[in-house]
This record gives C-alpha cells, sequence and structure tokens, in this order.
C-alpha cells in the first residue's frame, strides 16, 4: 500500500468514527428524552416517528424487496403497508429499550396478566424443575429481547448470543443495559460457539437467534428463496443432546405482549443416528417462517436475508 493510500485509509476510518460517533449521541439524546416520559407515551411516540420516517429511508428498498421475494402474492400497497406497520414496531422497540424496567410486569404468581402474558408456563415451570439446559431458538419477532428475562423469573439461567450494533458506541451503551437485565452475554464473532458450549457444559441453557444472514451457513430455503442459515444450533445438539425449544414474542394491541414456549421439536437425524445439519437448518428457518406470516409486521424486514453474495460456496 502507498503512503498516499495509507493516509486515505486513515482519513477514511476517521471519518467513520466521526459519524459513528454523532450518529450515537443524537441516539443517545433521543432516548434521554424518551426516558423522561411515561412508557407507553415514549412507546406511541417513537412509533408513530418511525412509522413516518422509516419508508422515507434508503433502507426500505431492502424492505420492500424482501418483501416482493417472500411474498410476491401481495400487492404494492399491502407490502407497503406492512414495511410501514415495520418501521413503527421497530420504534417501539427502540423506545423500549429505555423503559424496560417499567415494561416487564409478568410475574408467574399472579391471577391476572398485566403488560406481559406468558403461554407455556407449564413448560418453562417443567425445565425448571428438571434442571437440565436446554437450547431456546427464536427470531427477530416482537421484542425478542423479553424471552430470557421471562426464562429468568421461572429461575431459568439462560446466555443469550448477541450481535452486537455496528456502530461502537451504540454497541457499548445496549450491551450495559443488556448486561443488567437479561444474564449472561455472549457476543456473535469468533469464538460464540465455544462461550454457548461453556454455558452448556456449566448446566445453563442458551438462546439462540437463527434468522440472520452467515456467509459460511447450510444453504436452504426461507420463504421459497435460497438462503444460508447458521448451523450453530444444530451443531450444539449434536454435542450436547439437549432439548430445542422454539421461542417468540409477539406484540398486542396496547403496548402488551405474549411470550411463547412451545414444546421442544425433534431436529432430523442422519442415517448415522447424527443431527442432520442441512436438515435441521431448514427446520428452524420453518419454524421462523411460520411465525412471520402470521405477524408479518413484527419481524425485522430490513436485514438482508436473501443476500446473493452468501449464496456462492463459502
Amino acid at each position: 500500500m502507498t503512503p498516499a493510500q495509507v493516509r486515505l485509509l486513515k482519513l477514511t476510518q476517521r471519518a467513520k468514527r466521526a459519524r459513528y460517533w454523532l450518529e450515537a449521541h443524537l441516539t443517545f439524546a433521543i432516548l434521554a428524552v424518551l426516558k423522561l416520559l411515561p412508557a407507553d407515551a415514549a412507546i406511541n411516540a417513537l412509533a408513530a416517528l418511525l412509522s413516518r420516517v422509516g419508508p422515507l429511508l434508503p433502507r426500505q428498498r431492502v424492505v420492500l424487496d424482501n418483501l416482493d421475494k417472500a411474498m410476491p402474492e401481495l400487492s404494492g400497497d399491502e407490502r407497503r403497508a406492512i414495511a410501514r406497520r415495520m418501521w413503527g414496531n421497530m420504534g417501539r422497540q427502540v423506545a423500549e429499550y429505555v423503559v424496560l424496567d417499567k415494561l416487564f410486569d409478568f410475574d408467574p404468581d399472579a391471577d391476572q396478566d398485566g403488560r406481559i402474558e406468558v403461554r407455556g408456563k407449564d413448560i418453562f415451570i417443567r425445565l425448571h424443575e428438571a434442571g437440565k439446559p436446554v437450547i431456546f431458538f427464536t427470531g427477530h419477532t416482537g421484542n425478542f429481547e423479553l424471552l430470557p428475562i421471562c426464562a429468568a423469573t421461572f429461575d431459568l439461567e439462560v446466555t443469550a448470543l448477541f450481535r452486537p450494533p455496528n456502530n461502537p458506541y451504540v454497541a457499548k451503551r445496549v450491551l450495559a443495559a443488556r448486561k443488567t437485565t437479561m444474564g449472561q452475554l455472549v457476543p456473535s464473532k469468533t469464538g460464540a460457539a465455544a462461550g454457548l458450549a461453556r454455558a452448556l457444559s456449566d448446566g445453563r441453557s442458551v438462546g439462540v437467534l437463527v434468522d440472520q444472514k452467515f456467509h459460511r451457513g447450510r444453504l436452504g430455503t426461507f420463504f421459497g428463496q435460497p438462503v444460508r442459515t447458521n448451523p450453530l444450533l444444530p451443531k450444539l445438539v449434536r454435542q450436547f443432546d439437549c432439548p430445542v425449544h422454539p421461542a417468540r414474542c409477539v406484540r398486542l394491541p396496547g403496548n402488551r405482549f405474549r411470550l411463547e414456549l412451545e414444546e421442544a421439536i425433534e431436529l432430523p437425524r442422519d442415517g448415522n443416528g447424527k443431527i442432520d445439519l442441512d436438515a435441521s437448518t431448514q427446520v428452524l428457518n420453518d419454524v421462523v417462517e411460520r411465525w412471520v406470516r402470521e405477524y408479518p409486521d413484527q419481524w425485522m424486514w430490513m436485514h438482508r436475508r436473501w443476500d446473493p453474495k452468501t449464496l456462492a460456496d463459502p
């Protein structure tokens, strides 16, 4: 690399750091204002703002392209309506970070539901009584951050795989906030598999998001389109032979939530009795697709899940 190229690279890196710093402090200022408001007012205000601003952002093109791939049977107006509601839900999720301590009111011993209701309480209780590690998996639906908090109310310690935001200033703040409410976290980077394996070895359960793009993943389909999916979960099952439970969060009217824990699913095995990685990642995709089809506006369509760059041989 020539001296001129080195100088250009340094200038580019400084400009990127400066942009991240400005974006982060603007975000922190907005969140500080929201923290002064009652929970519902903060959530509704940011939802209203993002539902108007989101469709104007460059990422809207990715959202609509993804919706076109996944749901070509819908009209353009229907896809734009889903996108607008999705942006509103994104605003809700950002505001919910700020008011999380006011938001989570679930009490396993209460006779009536509050803001949070739970389906599968009997499964949570059964898992607690068994005292053995399990793997929970979910997707980017509803406020998925509430799931490990819910597990903790049943005295289940869950180590969750965490993908930090790209902005390092925001990532540091978000990680600090999550550590106070969500127990153990494993950053999604090199060494993540070892961290989750260590948790399972120590008798702790783990939680994994399974709907992110992954360049070195197993080839399968999602909404009939080719995708690559991270095989980490089925690899952990191969190693530890532990139960796998789907779990999701569904947004309800009035800034309420329903957290659903499903019974354990059986992952496919090959002729030698080992977990079949390709077939298993497809099962995970199918579960998430079922959830998204039911509540399409509650999934994060701005992710490049169908990125053609990931489809070449890894």
